[in-house]
């Protein structure tokens, strides 16, 4: 067990005596959290990311519900309890079904256990990897020259991510905390994170980690906290500079805001997770007007997921304004392998001078503030076509070099 692990035992504790006290009082038992939802998300100047604002709900034992709710709590803190005191862990899939023993207590769906451990740590101020709770394996994988210092079963052990790993790259654990998870070395530029595994499996085959010099990391769609934390880290520890590939969707939108802004669900855990420098480069909706890029037409979902985007203090700057008003005009998508069209244009976008610039290249990020030391995404983007041996015809000189 180690100090978070104690620490995050001692406020679940607290959690259950809290309900146990009110009930010896007589008192209904209640339990006040922050509002979880776009209304009540707030920018953080000093942290740069986005916060859970001043708005409160209040679950009581009033009601049925309520009171189904505290019995859970009740059951749920005893069981991770439990579990840190015997140094195992839990996916949250087998902490729904170790419910059904709970008899009035029981979660009637998955969703329910994972809404209460995200109670818990909003209520206790640690996070669900301090429960030794994790979520079912998210896919995501790493692969470039990095060297971790992982927890095996034999122990701690390196592991290169590109020497020690088979071409699908290096699994991000449940946990990237510095308590198990070191990162040891780089030989890298910038982190490239890739919506989707086709993409990922294609740079790789293709060389791109060597001849760009960067670390590949492969969300598997909405990321995992994990994954998010893992490249928080890259960023900060190591000042590599980050940068996300997506389809051109709403969805897609969401996935880059949840590395950049913050996911609305976790956002009282947006300074661990969010990496506010992270820049866009994915398909935007001038991609597919500039370079007529092949599509598909938006759904029902897809308007709707749009319109919600435009009242998400997440996307309120001039960037996203426009990107997402002219996917609705045009009423369509574009995926990743849209790029390759791309590469067939004669003029070179911006003139670029190196690979951090200080421009405002499509920066994609409404943190106030300059863009001094994010990725060139023209460069990125050149780099990109090369690697998959479709040149740019005359690029700009400074964007050659």
């Amino acid at each position: 067990m180690n100090d978070r692990q104690k620490v995050a035992m001692d406020r679940l504790t607290e959690v259950a005596e809290g309900i146990y006290d009110a009930l010896d009082r007589g008192d209904i038992p209640q339990m006040t959290l922050p509002l979880r939802s776009k209304r009540n998300i707030e920018f953080d100047p000093m942290t740069q990311v986005w916060k859970y604002g001043s708005l409160k709900t209040t679950r009581t034992a009033k009601t049925t519900q309520g009171a189904t709710t505290m019995l859970r709590t009740a059951y749920t803190t005893d069981f991770i309890n439990e579990m840190i005191r015997e140094n195992k862990s839990s996916t949250l899939r087998e902490m729904y079904y170790i419910s059904e023993g709970w008899n009035a207590a029981k979660f009637h769906t998955q969703d329910e256990g994972n809404l209460l451990a995200e109670d818990l740590e909003t209520i206790s101020h640690c996070m669900r990897e301090d429960f030794k709770l994790r979520p079912e394996e998210s896919g995501a994988h790493v692969y470039g020259n990095v060297t971790f210092r992982t927890m095996t079963k034999k122990g701690m052990k390196d592991i290169n991510c590109m020497d020690d790993v088979s071409e699908q790259g290096f699994a991000v654990p449940y946990s990237v905390e510095k308590e198990t998870f070191e990162i040891k070395s780089h030989d890298v530029k910038f982190i490239m994170a890739l919506e989707t595994g086709g993409m990922y499996a294609r740079l790789i085959e293709n060389g791109f980690p060597e001849k760009a010099e960067c670390c590949l990391v492969h969300l598997s769609g909405q990321p995992a906290r994990s994954t998010r934390r893992l490249i928080k880290r890259l960023n900060e520890e190591n000042g590599l500079p980050v940068v996300v590939f997506t389809d051109g969707d709403p969805w897609s939108f969401r996935i880059f805001a949840s590395v950049a802004y913050g996911a609305i669900k976790t956002a009282h855990i947006s300074d661990y997770l969010a990496t506010p420098t992270a820049q866009f480069i994915g398909i935007t909706a001038s991609d597919i007007l500039n370079y007529d890029l092949p599509t598909d037409k938006l759904n029902d979902k897809d308007i709707g997921a749009l319109h919600a985007e435009l009242t998400d203090p997440r996307f309120n700057d001039e960037f996203w304004d426009s990107e997402i008003h002219a996917m609705l005009d045009m009423g369509k998508k574009a995926e990743q392998q849209a790029a390759w069209i791309m590469s067939r244009t004669r003029i070179c976008p911006k003139n670029c001078r190196s690979l951090v610039c200080s421009e405002k290249h499509h920066n994609g990020t409404n943190a106030p503030g300059g863009t001094r030391g994010r990725m060139c995404q023209t460069y990125i983007r050149f780099l990109f076509y090369r690697v998959h041996g479709i040149l740019l015809k005359n690029p700009c000189a400074r964007c050659a070099s």
